[in-house]
């Protein structure tokens, strides 16, 4: 899986000076691997004060977006939210929303259709926004390229406020203001917030000094489930966004996520990044995905549990289909890859009877198998609207811009973005991708390590469990990830229909149960009675009542 692992060690007196302020021995271990060594970093790492969050007022444009939403509080205004239909871009437009309901104007809520629409501000939704009779216009998570729709907001009579969190072009939008703290002139620090973290801002700002705390009770959970399902570093800001927001979902305030969380087979106890990376936050995704956004803005922001409870279904049945669409064209296009059997460049391909919703996942997965960016591209009419993901070390954004001329849009960030190209020009697509991507150096793949496991009898389950009280993992801050070497391989088997390979390992004449992933036996490798160094991520399984530790393999090296 990887070409090298780069195990970071840690500095061993650092640690102990942690253990004698009270911290687990591998939890200590951990933070002093990371750098975290002095009580000041300690204490901010652990803190949920928000103190550590910036002020809005320091984001360029943020007065003129507080004055202007004021302003149609004051008066009554008829408002409109315009997101994106991800999971940061429906949860942004219910917590805008909400909020503004909740301070008495009306609020409608407009997210185009992935399949019909595509991404981004449309100048024909403006039209249509103006018919509701809104005067204006709030975007979350999308507008900051809107250059043509905002001059058409402009003639049609639409004041538009924007906040988004993308890159932005050479040109800003002429809008009434533009939130973004990617804009070259802001000087916020705050660099790394989600669309919903910008919009949180928002709210902040119009409510005035000290409202973060009361805010955050209410929109926490919003604010943390956007911010997981983007993938944003969970460092400095965010990762007290996110904390307090998973205790929020911890403690029920919201029927929606309650029930959610129930439907999609989550226990009672305390949420974490994972559990809302991979099993909320995709089944808001397939609503998204599968046309159905209204399912899921509806079930973010009903007070009744019951209809909670039958839209969390509907919602968990939406993510079936979108998981069986998804296996069928990944399969499609591990086919297709047969007239391109060059691995070492940009994989690019195209079909007209692919579902544009699904294109990002099954790139990802491209991508992921073959460490080269993957493109995904479905066709309708002559136009295909492509779906990409890169890998580190290769800007997609900046490779993009380089081959703009082949293209009639895109956007996006540096490993995830979209684009439009008309059919014909899909070749040239795939060359000028492949000398852009010849212009850079291909990374190693590289397996970040925090220690080596030299005694397997430290893996007991008080200290594995001290290390989920450093939660939350996530971008930036990854689930900890261990090593150990020279392990015997006691027994493996298939699971899933040979989809995943279970395996008994031993070190030192401790015995570990491992799962390694989507990967099947066959591919591994390795064989009964055989030895590798293993990496993997330590957890506690809890099977009938048994709780044992289990490692969750990340890559094996046969010896």
């Amino acid at each position: 899986m990887y070409d090298r692992w780069n195990v970071k060690g840690y500095d061993r007196a650092a640690a102990v000076a942690l253990t004698r302020r009270g911290v687990n021995p591998m939890a200590a271990v951990l933070l002093a691997s990371r750098g975290i060594t002095e009580p000041g970093e300690l204490s901010e790492y652990m803190s949920e004060d928000l103190s550590l969050l910036s002020d809005p007022l320091t984001f360029r444009d943020m007065e003129k977006a507080r004055d202007r939403v004021r302003a149609a509080i004051r008066v009554g205004e008829h408002v409109a939210v315009y997101g994106d239909y991800d999971v940061d871009g429906i949860t942004s437009s219910c917590l805008v929303a909400d909020y503004l309901r909740n301070r008495g104007i009306r609020c409608d809520i407009y997210i185009p259709q992935r399949l019909e629409e595509g991404y981004g501000v449309k100048s024909a939704a403006l039209d249509t926004v103006k018919s509701w009779g809104a005067s204006l216009v709030i975007t979350v998570d999308c507008g900051i390229t809107a250059m043509e729709e905002a001059r058409h907001a402009r003639e049609i009579g639409l004041d538009l406020v924007i906040t988004d969190h993308h890159q932005c072009g050479e040109e800003l939008p002429d809008s009434l203001a533009a939130v973004d703290p990617k804009r070259p002139d802001c000087p916020s620090v705050s660099k790394n917030l989600a669309g919903v973290g910008v919009a949180f801002k928002l709210i902040c700002a119009v409510e005035g000094p000290g409202s973060e705390e009361r805010l955050l009770r209410k929109y926490g959970d919003l604010v943390a489930t956007g911010t997981v399902a983007d993938v944003m570093p969970v460092t400095g800001e965010n990762r007290v966004l996110i904390k307090r927001g998973l205790r929020q979902l911890r403690d029920g305030g919201r029927p929606g996520f309650t029930e959610l969380r129930a439907a999609s087979g989550l226990d009672a106890r305390t949420p974490t990044v994972s559990n809302v990376g991979f099993a909320i936050a995709p089944r808001i995704n397939a609503a998204g995905r599968l046309g159905s956004t209204a399912t899921a803005v509806e079930l973010l922001l009903t007070s009744d549990r019951r209809r909670a409870s039958v839209l969390a279904d509907e919602l968990c049945a939406l993510n079936r289909e979108r998981q069986r669409i998804e296996s069928d064209m990944f399969r499609q296009a591990l086919r297709m890859m047969e007239d391109f059997p060059d691995r070492t460049r940009p994989i690019v391909l195209a079909s007209g009877t692919w579902h544009q919703g699904v294109c990002g996942i099954v790139a990802s997965r491209i991508s992921e198998k073959f460490n080269v960016p993957a493109i995904m591209i479905c066709v309708r009419d002559g136009v295909g609207r492509g779906s990409c993901r890169s890998v580190e070390g290769f800007n997609l954004y900046d490779a993009l811009t380089r081959c703009r001329d082949v293209l009639l849009g895109y956007g996006g960030h540096e490993m995830a973005a979209g684009l439009t190209v008309r059919e014909e020009r899909i070749d040239e697509l795939r060359q000028a991708l492949a000398e852009c991507y010849a212009s850079v150096k291909t990374p190693e793949r590289v397996l970040p390590v925090d220690f080596e496991v030299i005694k397997p009898e430290l893996l007991t389950i008080q200290n594995v469990e001290a290390l989920d009280t450093l939660e939350p993992y996530g971008a930036g801050n990854p689930t900890p990830v261990l090593c150990m070497r020279d392990v015997a391989v006691e027994n493996l088997v298939g699971l899933s229909e040979g989809k995943h390979t279970k395996l008994w390992v031993n070190k030192s004449g401790r015995v570990f149960e491992a799962l390694f992933f989507s990967k099947r036996p066959e591919e591994l490798g390795v064989r009964v009675g055989g030895r590798a160094d293993i990496a993997f991520s330590p957890q506690i399984n809890d099977f009938r009542g048994r709780r044992t530790v289990q490692l969750s393999l990340l890559d094996l090296r046969l010896l």
